[in-house]
């Protein structure tokens, strides 16, 4: 089993919710319902993320306006679904990743398939800088790291994927695609977005924390933050 991770851009004469309902209510359970797709997962921007579009960062504009999350039989098949795809979007890039999942969020707040999951999902894409090799990156992010953005925010749901190969000419290189879920109200409160309680000064600690972590294993130059609405289309049966 392999996960591959879709960014799609949607046709500049459509908004927002319409490409939206076109991904989640038409494209979604065309891919569904494919034999080889045993998940999938929507996340897009929408009009109810629209109050958190001052966490966006942008490195490499246009940003995706949604991303498709596969979990296929074999990353060398898509062929048998990409024309389905491409029926529905601009322009796509796809990544074959290795996910980890210390925070699931359908633990926390599950929904039905199709069903608009809460919060908001930031997703971010990212490379390591270049002084660090894989294995020193690896280790500060996920055996480091991870812990960290736990503690220091109000995170539900944490997936981290790590780029093993970037597939077509379109796609950037990234090492990273992080997907986090947040309630509503981090959407446009950092005292929401990292549980603070309203404390002004463990907000400080806390932002601090977080952004000298982030800077040890990030290349913020090529950093791309966007808060998404997230679709379980079809749940990843796990072991």
């Amino acid at each position: 089993m392999q996960k591959l991770v879709y960014p799609v851009w949607a046709d500049e004469a459509l908004a927002q919710d319409a490409f939206r309902d076109l991904l989640v209510q038409q494209l979604g359970p065309q891919l569904a319902s494919h034999s080889g797709v045993h998940g999938l997962r929507i996340t897009v921007v929408d009009s109810a993320v629209a109050a958190a579009s001052g966490r966006r960062m942008q490195s490499h504009p246009p940003t995706p306006d949604a991303v498709l999350s596969m979990w296929v039989d074999s990353a060398g098949r898509v062929q048998d679904w990409e024309n389905l795809i491409d029926s529905r979007v601009s322009r796509k890039s796809c990544y074959l990743v290795v996910e980890a999942e210390p925070l699931p969020s359908q633990q926390r707040h599950p929904s039905a398939p199709g069903e608009r999951v809460y919060g908001m999902c930031q997703v971010v894409f990212f490379s390591r800088p270049a002084h660090l090799g894989k294995d020193d990156w690896l280790a500060l992010w996920q055996g480091s790291h991870t812990q960290v953005a736990i503690d220091t925010q109000s995170t539900f749901g944490y997936r981290q994927n790590v780029v093993l190969q970037s597939m077509g000419e379109d796609a950037l290189e990234f090492d990273a695609i992080v997907e986090e879920n947040f309630p509503d109200e981090a959407m446009t409160c950092d005292h929401a977005f990292y549980a603070t309680g309203g404390d002004s000064e463990l907000l400080q600690q806390r932002m601090s924390t977080m952004m000298d972590s982030c800077a040890r294993f990030i290349d913020f130059s090529t950093i791309d933050v966007i808060p998404m609405s997230e679709y379980v289309i079809k749940p990843f049966a796990r072991p």
